[in-house]
């Protein structure tokens, strides 16, 4: 049992500790899934607009950290950082050079919350059906084929 120990040690001193759930703290920029309030994909960061769930969250929780991608140029960040800032939110930038996650900011908790949905999607508005046009009557409604019964 005292070898495995000292195994142990080596291997930490070698490699680096051990990390709990790698990929998925790849993926949630440093933090994992079970603490995260919620997410935004590098394209809903770069858009002009904050998100509300965003800040509806940053200001009812102090205790809340902000991720942001360090791959997202930071002209599309400064508005989070912003937020982070004027709530007193502690935020993290960060950059993995190995891999880059498809996520712009996690808002996560130090503990875990198991919330089920942490996605923001964007309200879709409904596409119109496709309404008949009126027929123009005009000089080449001359040459269309009527119909005749």
């Amino acid at each position: 049992m005292a070898n495995q120990n000292v195994d142990d040690y080596l291997q930490q001193g070698i490699h680096g500790a051990k990390e709990i759930k790698p990929e998925e703290r790849k993926k949630f920029l440093g933090t994992i899934r079970e603490r995260v309030e919620f997410v935004l994909t590098q394209s809903q960061v770069r858009e002009n607009k904050v998100y509300q769930e965003i800040q509806d969250a940053c200001k009812k929780n102090n205790e809340v950290h902000m991720y942001l991608n360090g791959h997202v140029d930071y002209r599309f960040l400064s508005k989070y950082v912003k937020l982070a800032s004027a709530n007193n939110i502690e935020y993290t930038i960060v950059t993995n050079k190995d891999s880059n996650s498809d996520l712009g900011l996690v808002l996560a908790f130090d503990h875990a919350i198991d919330k089920d949905e942490i996605y923001i999607n964007e309200k879709i508005k409904p596409i119109l059906t496709q309404q008949k046009k009126p027929e123009k009557k005009g000089f080449f409604s001359f040459f269309k084929k009527s119909k005749k019964k």
